[in-house]
């Protein structure tokens, strides 16, 4: 927010200043933190259970031991191979799902974020080998 407000928040000749945006998703940040702290500071005082129940901490790993796979295979394959191989693997292994919506969506959501980011926006994302032989 303070930046937003370094940067002006107010409106110009050409439409909101750089910092107009900024400022409001922090306003808006800040509100949101407060509606949640406000109860949770209110249970404070009640009896405190586990944060995880006795048996259900496979469930918590299944769910995160992809995640950290991905994030430590985008280092070395890229973003949009990371994906594809976290996106595949998920779906079949979590959701069972058939193998032609598998290869569908694994393919398809790394391309269209390709699509998205490379070519539309011009924001370059972690790319791997395969992107540096594709010429990327």
């Amino acid at each position: 927010m303070g930046e937003g407000l370094r940067l002006g928040i107010g409106w110009g000749t050409d439409g909101p200043k750089a910092g107009f945006f900024p400022f409001w998703l922090g306003v808006g940040l800040a509100v949101s933190s407060l509606v949640i702290l406000f109860p949770v500071m209110a249970r404070a005082a009640l009896p405190r259970r586990a944060f995880v129940e006795p048996g259900k901490l496979a469930p918590v790993l299944t769910v995160l031991a992809p995640a950290v796979g991905m994030v430590i295979l985008i280092q070395y394959l890229g973003l949009y191979v990371a994906s594809a191989l976290y996106l595949g693997g998920y779906m079949r292994w979590i959701g069972r799902h058939r193998w032609a919506l598998v290869v569908a969506v694994s393919l398809g959501v790394p391309i269209l974020t390709f699509l998205t980011f490379e070519k539309w926006f011009l924001v370059p994302m972690p790319k791997g080998p395969l992107e540096a032989w594709l010429g990327y």
